[in-house]
């Protein structure tokens, strides 16, 4: 296995590119442990190439739904609907009950959702 560290930006893109063609390999294969090691380099390419500022509850909210395409829709489906807006609007805080909601539905880190935040009066 010729695997070669992640270090520049043109590596990255090759990265990529190997781990789209392997996407599909069988779990305990050659290929399947080709595409762990090249996404486990990846990853920690993009985490020092590209870190995240630590997102306050309501950013990370909406930074999950832009990422995974839920919509306002989606959340008013786990906290309620108006509920949802007063939410993204920072006009409510976040309970307990939505908290976990959103962690066992979204699998969003509960320790992401319990920050303080200011509110828009």
């Amino acid at each position: 296995m010729d695997i070669t560290p992640v270090r520049t930006d043109a590596d990255h893109r090759a990265a990529l590119h190997e781990i789209e063609r392997l996407w599909d390999a069988r779990e305990g294969t050659d290929d399947f442990n080709r595409l762990e090691v090249l996404s486990t380099l990846v990853d920690a390419y993009e985490a020092k190439r590209w870190p995240i500022a630590d997102l306050d509850p309501v950013d990370t909210i909406k930074a999950d739904m832009e990422l995974n395409g839920r919509t306002l829709t989606d959340l008013t489906r786990i906290i309620g609907k108006s509920r949802a807006t007063e939410i993204l609007k920072r006009q409510r805080p976040l309970t307990l009950a939505m908290i976990r909601n959103l962690h066992r539905s979204w699998h969003i880190p509960a320790d992401r959702l319990v920050g303080e935040y200011e509110l828009s009066v």
